[in-house]
């Protein structure tokens, strides 16, 4: 189940990204005095009394000219609306009621959904700045006196925000599918593919760019079992996001990546491979998602002796990071291999799911370091005690040394294939490594 989105608006300056990263509990967002610091969606999973939701700072609503005010003001206002269940509008205690929080109060106040008012910079705890009263007036209903800075208030307006979240709710259409997320840059085919699975239009499909602007689910069952892919916008440079609504586009595409199993990263043979492929692959590696890269249009790409082949090579160089992901050549227009996507969405998603035992692990890695031994530093040696496995998606394993210096990277990623390789490469998934030192006295 997705997420509810609690979005932070108001105007520049009155400290929407400091209250962002208080909340979050971690410095995400840039802070800066100078108004139009935050010009890009900035989001993060916060949670609050056992509630969930994803917290979204966004770019001070501010006009450009004064002939576009409520143009703009509405443009910004409206994304903020469209995308969360929750709205928190910052206010400036400091510089009190402007004309633009009047404004932007009016046009939240016509969507219907939950607005909670804080009045931020309130730094002196006791009774209130007389000047707080005045924010009534916006007709929002009791504001929420915070400072962002030291962190009064905001455990209240927590409360008031997840008083208003939607109830959580079991998702129906569960039932133990594979959830598969299709991402990538605009144009290259996702609702397609996802029309080609399911066997109907489920999605539209253009040649314009952009044409998906949220994340959808299209329940599939078939011979290989059940799944529900998730369309997703396309997710472009930040440089080439003109339109305010695509912000959110991206979020929920990001968002998609969190809920899913599998990541299938969609990109277009006849274009090949690109910075942004790179980047949007990063960000599922990053999540520790299961991953395949399907490479669309297959069909429309003459062919040679050799050319998947070559193909092939040219995205392992750019995947570098990443050479654990599958390849597979399809066309959603003909249906080519999209069975042999099927067989390697199970195959990477029970790799990701995998649990090794502690003795399997151990007896990997005497004969690693027995065939590799450890490295060394100004004569001190790394020891590794043991290694075990604390979770999965994506398999994670703890390894006691003890030195954690000692403990180079190359040589992680020697153990790192030592368990591939009696694993069968444990293609399609990331794997992860914790490095905790221990004292050898502490050792039996």
């Amino acid at each position: 189940m997705s997420l509810p989105v609690v979005a932070v608006v108001g105007r520049p300056n009155v400290g929407k990204s400091t209250l962002f990263n208080r909340l979050i509990g971690q410095r995400l967002s840039i802070v800066d005095d100078t108004p139009g610091v935050t010009r890009d969606r900035i989001y993060s999973e916060c949670e609050w009394r056992g509630r969930k939701f994803m917290l979204v700072d966004t770019g001070g609503i501010e006009p450009k000219t004064d002939d576009k005010i409520l143009l703009q003001m509405r443009r910004q206002a409206q994304v903020a609306i469209d995308s969360a269940s929750v709205i928190i509008l910052v206010t400036d205690l400091k510089c009190g009621v402007t004309a633009n929080d009047y404004d932007v109060a009016q046009m939240l106040q016509k969507c219907g959904k939950p607005i909670v008012l804080c009045v931020n910079k309130c730094d002196r705890p006791g009774d209130p700045d007389p000047v707080f009263y005045e924010f009534y007036n916006l007709g929002l209903g009791d504001p929420v006196e915070v400072s962002s800075v030291h962190g009064y208030g905001t455990g209240d307006l927590l409360d008031r925000v997840t008083e208003h979240l939607p109830d959580e709710e079991e998702d129906e259409i569960d039932d133990g599918a594979v959830r598969v997320a299709v991402i990538g840059k605009p144009n290259v085919g996702k609702s397609s593919l996802i029309n080609a699975v399911a066997g109907e239009e489920r999605a539209i499909v253009t040649d314009i760019a952009g044409t998906t602007r949220d994340s959808t689910d299209t329940p599939v069952e078939n011979r290989f079992g059940k799944y529900i892919f998730i369309d997703t916008a396309g997710i472009r440079r930040k440089s080439r996001i003109y339109e305010n609504i695509e912000h959110y586009s991206v979020l929920r595409s990001y968002m998609a990546v969190d809920r899913a199993d599998v990541a299938v990263i969609v990109i277009d043979a006849e274009v090949g491979f690109t910075e942004q492929d790179s980047k949007v692959a990063g960000y599922a590696h990053e999540q520790g998602k299961a991953c395949i890269v399907a490479v669309n249009k297959w069909d429309a790409i003459e062919k040679e002796t050799g050319t998947m082949n070559k193909f092939t090579e040219d995205l392992k160089k750019n995947l570098g990071f990443m050479d654990y992901v599958p390849f597979v050549f399809i066309s959603a227009k003909t249906g080519q291999r999209l069975d042999k996507m099927f067989e390697l969405i199970n195959i990477v998603k029970e790799n990701n799911a995998m649990r090794i035992s502690t003795g399997r692990l151990n007896e990997i890695l005497s004969y690693a370091t027995e065939r590799v031994q450890p490295p060394s530093d100004k004569g001190r040696r790394l020891k590794i005690y043991y290694m075990t496995q604390p979770s999965s998606k994506p398999p994670t394993f703890v390894v006691f040394v003890n030195s954690s210096e000692l403990f180079h990277f190359s040589y992680q990623r020697y153990l790192e294939n030592q368990i591939r390789e009696v694993f069968g490469g444990l293609i399609g998934t990331p794997v992860r490594f914790l490095i905790r030192e221990r004292d050898s006295k502490d050792t039996k």
